[in-house]
């Protein structure tokens, strides 16, 4: 199987969002490149991990399993609500 190659992508940003990634970019030494793509994965992995989360959290309900109404007090009397 052949490698991927990397692809390239133009985004428009808002002013203030460029200036902020200037301003990054001055104090870190890093390239636009690398802090988007960093943030991309970040942000990529963030909505993935929550939308298999959703998808199992809708099967167990699907399957009948909640926490009963003593489970629910019992957690609340001990970590508040």
């Amino acid at each position: 199987m052949k490698p991927s190659a990397d692809k390239s992508m133009t985004v428009r940003l808002p002013a203030d969002l460029a200036s902020q990634l200037d301003k990054l970019m001055e104090a870190t030494g890093r390239n636009k490149s690398a802090i988007t793509v960093a943030a991309l994965r970040d942000y990529v992995a963030a909505e993935v991990w929550q939308i298999q989360d959703i998808k199992q959290g809708i099967a167990e309900a699907d399957r009948g399993e909640f926490a009963s109404d003593s489970e629910v007090h019992s957690f609340f009397a001990k970590y508040g609500g």
